[in-house]
């Protein structure tokens, strides 16, 4: 593509996409129902795998008697689920658990699901059948760090 096609591309998306973000953002606003604290262990493990109440701690700057609070609250929610580790069974792990991948995945939700297929009924069945998305792009930031995640890291 030629440098003034891309900056024409380019400002034709930067002139799109705030009326695109107004219309179809969330706006749940401060009702979002995840603590920062507990948004933050969930994050985190996506990073780590399954780790020990105490590590986790260690990671996150906290007091293991504060963690193991937030751990407890989680894993009442059903967002995290404590496991065996297969090298020490003397040991118990925490980790996500699918209610958990599925709350961080609505975490970071740009875009309220249910305005975009409010707004995608006013579309041609073609173009809602093939959204477009640009080849030089990666589906997820995630492919590009790919070789150095944690390979029982859940993928969002």
């Amino acid at each position: 593509m030629e440098d003034s096609a891309l900056a024409e591309a380019a400002r034709q998306l930067g002139e799109l996409f705030p009326a695109v973000y107004l219309a179809l953002h969330r706006r749940d606003g401060k009702r979002r129902p995840l603590a920062a604290a507990s948004r933050a262990v969930l994050q985190h493990l996506t990073l780590t795998g399954p780790v020990r109440v105490g590590e986790l701690g260690r990671h996150l700057g906290r007091a293991q008697s504060v963690v193991s609070e937030i751990v407890a609250h989680l894993e009442r929610d059903g967002l995290l689920e404590r496991q065996r580790d297969p090298a020490d069974a003397r040991r118990t792990l925490v980790w996500l658990s699918a209610a958990g991948v599925a709350r961080l995945e609505e975490e970071r939700q740009v875009l309220s699901r249910a305005l975009v297929a409010r707004a995608m009924t006013r579309m041609s069945p073609r173009d809602v059948s093939s959204p477009r998305r640009p080849p030089s792009l990666p589906r997820r930031t995630e492919d590009h760090n790919a070789g150095g995640r944690h390979d029982r890291t859940p993928r969002l």
